[in-house]
């Protein structure tokens, strides 16, 4: 077989940008295959790999990261990702920097999932060809589909690392380059990608002629061959029909050679010929013309040459996609990896996740150093990752579409999107907080049953999991905490009937094979440690398998009922104690830790809660008091619920300060607001200003012009008598109308009063500036040319030369009105202190500080649609509030009926009316 020049000729790719450059895989270079956490620890600890392999799968049921898988699975865009979340095979690092590495990839993928909201990354497209990869290494010639499906897969390819390149040039390389890194060692095939495309149409699944030239000879010929056979057949056909032979002409294929119909009985018009077929009633023969017999022949040559040369083409096609093997299956593992960041980024917004921070024992000595009480594990409000799924896939807010594309779901396509509105987190599951201070290796949790003791240790081992799997934890801030190598749990009952394992021995059998697998960089989780057997004896095996953990590892959660195991924090601090809170007034826990303390069983108080006979109960008071005849029970009681109320009395007034904080600064921003708009509402007084004064001038103008023309008019019949009347009249009538126009004698100053004149605080002045506008003096200042002036609910520091004094009368009344108001408002003004009314029972009101949304403005309205628009604004004020109510000067009409309402209201506890320096409006106190 001879190919085609241009098949032979195709080159590599030409170089992209230095991002996107498509490099060869160095075999060098191993991929990051895809790991369970069970992966053979070290050689060198001399450790089992069987057993490590048995307890990390025993550990992954109990703690159950299947499930967790699963709420991933559904984020996931290719079939191949959506396997190993379903089969809990996701990569999980085997060190602390590849676990890094992971977390890396996923705030990349955050940072591209935000990049790409208008035009999300498609990873649906990538299909899985491992069998085709398969097939073509073993030997067997791919067919036209499946050559397609690998061109398609590796065009896919190409194209999402072409638009993760694209995002990285358009932003930040930084936060892009985890995601860039995956595809860098990649070769995207590109000449073969081509020579596929080249000889095979995908579109109509056809191999071309041009593949290659011994292809497009043969059919060449074969299309000569084709138009003679066909034009022979015709011209007997018809020979045919005309001597009535047959009822119309038929040319046909039989046993893959051409020929045409005849009937039985005219059989002798086609001598020589040769009979290819029978119709089923025997009544027409399908003959072959004598002449046709060398043109059919050709055919069958030519068309068998045809086959062989396609099957040969598909043949170097499939050797091509053989040799190149190991680099597409690296290509689709980097792909997998791709989707799966994505995917852990998507699950993250789901849940609100947050990004953890593995800590190494270096970092942690340099913070232990740093600090008294450094912590090595610090997560804060913390939820059960499971129960957090549960709820968000039962909640309404679950909704079928998602930004990232498609999710692969069997046949159907299902999304999940993340819940990211309002960013608050549902307060169910109860979240945690488990801090562990440096150089602590054990820490032993008492408390009652159902307190949440196992739920906090599995979720410790959830979040260690998942840090290591690259995934966000629902937590809040940024949560600590260590990389183990291996997470160890002994949670539930072992009993085992087929081993002959009672709950002890089986319990005891799994924490045995723990500790001859642990490490220094262990998580070891033990629920109820030493239970089902005798206390005395069980004490003292918990209390020795302790100081074993202590040395061997790097960390150990147990619970217990052992008051006696919360004494090791006396010996070692190593040791740390932590209780579950029980609440004592509703009998129920509260589901969260209490760190430094040790908790009561408190089994009596829920034996009673679920109706045990009281006399039971009371004998085994009895028998409790006569077994600690100290009654330190009692005491320690009465020591935690004394402490408890403590707290809960700090708790409130913290939450208390938090409230008046978030209050002021509420209204610190809103007054912030309206003075950063002071200048444009000086420009919009000035428009205003202006246009009242030209509207004035053009009403003096109009008039004066009425005057003179009807002057005019009334001259041209007048005598010589009348004409000094009518020159008064319109003299007269002129200076009024420009008195009318002139400005009060508040305006009759001069620049020299002006230059001495010295406001005085709480005097009404007239404000250049704006207008000449009434303002109200604030405080007047002697050291410059400035002075704080107040113009509504405005207060504005203006230079003194653009104050101007009003009359002297008006100056009078000002005063003695301002002097009346302050007599009568120094008993309303005063505002309790927060403490002292808090203490005393008295109701606190907010800061009288006016602003847009503690006022009502009722001017320029009708008396009822004040009525409505006041009584609105009372009802939507909270409790102990203040209402600025605004109803101007004008005729007074809306300030009587609002006085009336204010004096008759059940929410109003008091009001303070006008007074000179807030003209025009009356402060309500609500209840």
């Amino acid at each position: 077989m001879q190919v085609s020049t241009y098949f032979l000729s195709l080159q590599n790719p030409p170089s992209l940008s230095y991002r996107h450059r498509l490099c060869h895989h160095s075999l060098s270079k191993r991929p990051f295959r895809h790991k369970l956490i069970c992966s053979l620890a070290n050689s060198a600890d001399q450790r089992s790999s069987e057993l490590v392999t048995t307890l990390q799968s025993e550990t992954l049921k109990t703690l159950e990261w299947p499930s967790l898988c699963n709420y991933l699975s559904p984020f996931t865009s290719t079939s191949m990702a959506f396997s190993l979340t379903k089969a809990a095979a996701i990569p999980v690092g085997q060190s602390r920097e590849e676990s890094q590495k992971l977390l890396d990839q996923t705030t990349s993928a955050l940072h591209a999932l935000e990049a790409l909201k208008s035009e999300p990354l498609d990873l649906s497209v990538i299909e899985d060809v491992s069998e085709i990869l398969h097939s073509a290494a073993s030997g067997q010639v791919l067919t036209v589909s499946e050559l397609c499906r690998v061109r398609r897969m590796l065009g896919a390819a190409r194209a999402v690392s072409e638009k993760l390149a694209a995002i990285a040039e358009g932003g930040s390389l930084e936060r892009y380059t985890p995601l860039l890194e995956i595809l860098q060692g990649c070769n995207f095939q590109l000449e073969l990608e081509r020579k596929i495309g080249f000889c095979i149409d995908c579109s109509l699944s056809t191999i071309l002629g041009r593949a290659s030239e011994e292809l497009e000879l043969i059919r060449e010929e074969r299309k000569r061959n084709m138009e003679n056979l066909d034009s022979l057949l015709k011209e007997v056909s018809v020979s045919i029909f005309q001597a009535g032979g047959i009822d119309k002409p038929l040319i046909t294929k039989r046993r893959s050679r051409m020929c045409v119909g005849v009937k039985a009985t005219h059989k002798y018009l086609l001598p020589g010929g040769v009979v290819v077929n029978v119709s089923s009633s025997g009544a027409t023969y399908f003959m072959e013309p004598k002449e046709a017999v060398e043109l059919n022949n050709m055919e069958v040559k030519l068309s068998n040459s045809e086959k062989a040369e396609e099957m040969a083409i598909l043949s170097l096609l499939t050797s091509e996609i053989a040799e190149s093997e190991a680099e597409i299956k690296y290509l689709l593992d980097r792909l997998i990896e791709v989707d799966l960041a994505f995917a852990r980024a998507a699950y993250a917004q789901w849940v609100n996740g947050v990004c953890p921070i593995l800590s190494s024992k270096e970092s942690e000595m340099l913070i232990s150093n740093g600090a008294d009480n450094a912590l090595s594990i610090d997560i804060e409000g913390m939820q059960h990752p499971l129960l957090l799924g549960s709820f968000l896939s039962n909640s309404t807010d679950f909704i079928t579409s998602n930004s990232m594309g498609p999710s692969v779901l069997g046949n159907k396509s299902v999304e999940m999107t993340p819940i990211k509105s309002s960013k608050v987190v549902s307060n169910f599951p109860i979240p945690i907080d488990i801090k562990v201070q440096c150089g602590t290796r054990v820490v032993i949790i008492s408390g009652p049953n159902t307190g949440g003791k196992t739920a906090s240790m599995k979720t410790l081992g959830l979040a260690s999991i998942m840090s290591k799997a690259g995934m966000y934890l629902p937590a809040k801030k940024q949560p600590r905490l260590p990389w183990f190598d291996l997470v160890l749990a002994d949670i539930g009952d072992s009993q085992s009937l087929e081993q002959s394992l009672s709950t002890f021995s089986g319990h005891i059998s799994q924490i045995c094979e723990i500790l001859e697998v642990a490490s220094k960089e262990s998580l070891v989780l033990i629920d109820e440690i030493g239970s089902g057997t005798d206390p005395s004896e069980g004490v003292a095996l918990s209390t020795s398998i302790l100081q074993y953990l202590k040395n061997h590892v790097n960390l150990a959660f147990v619970t217990t009922h052992y008051a006696d195991l919360s004494r090791l924090k006396e010996m070692d601090p190593q040791y740390e104690n932590a209780a579950m809170e029980f609440s004592l007034e509703t009998l129920q826990p509260t589901y969260q830790i209490l760190w430094g303390r040790t908790g009561d069983s408190n089994a009596l108080t829920i034996a009673k809660s679920i109706g045990f006979d009281g006399n039971i109960i009371e004998r085994a008071k009895m028998w409790v008091e006569s077994l600690m005849p100290e009654k330190q029970q009692e005491r320690k009681g009465v020591l935690q619920q004394s402490l408890m109320e403590e707290r809960n009395r700090l708790e409130a007034q913290f939450k208390r300060a938090e409230s008046l904080h978030a209050e002021i600064m509420k209204l610190y921003h809103e007054v912030r607001s309206e003075a950063e708009n002071l200048e444009e509402h000086e420009r919009a007084l000035r428009v205003k200003e202006t246009q009242k004064v030209e509207q004035e001038l053009n009403a003096a103008k109009s008039q004066i012009e009425t005057v003179v023309q009807e002057f005019e008019n009334q001259l041209q019949t007048a005598n010589s008598e009348e004409f000094n009347l009518l020159v008064k009249k319109s003299e007269s009538a002129i200076n009024s109308i420009l008195k009318a126009h002139q400005p009060g004698d508040s305006f009759s100053f001069t620049e020299t009063d002006t230059s001495s004149y010295q406001p005085v605080s709480g005097e009404q002045v007239h404000l250049k500036g704006l207008g000449n506008k009434l303002a109200t003096v604030v405080a007047a200042s002697e050291d410059n040319d400035t002075v704080l002036v107040q113009y509504g609910k405005i207060r504005v520091r203006v230079e003194k030369s653009n104050v101007r004094p009003i009359s002297s009368s008006q100056r009078n009344n000002a005063i003695s009105s301002r002097q009346s108001f302050e007599r009568q408002g120094e008993q309303s003004r005063e505002v309790p202190c927060n403490s002292d009314a808090t203490e005393s029972g008295a109701i606190t009101y907010g800061p009288l500080i006016q602003t847009s949304k503690n006022t009502v403005d009722l001017r320029g309205m009708r008396v009822e649609e004040a009525e409505i628009q006041l009584d609105m604004a009372i009802s939507a004020r909270g409790s102990n509030s203040v209402l600025f109510i605004v109803h101007g000067m004008g005729t007074g009409v809306i300030k009587e009926r609002a006085l009336e309402m204010l004096r008759n209201h059940p929410r109003v506890m008091k009001y303070e009316q006008e007074n000179p320096l807030n003209y025009g409006c009356t402060i309500a106190y609500i209840k």
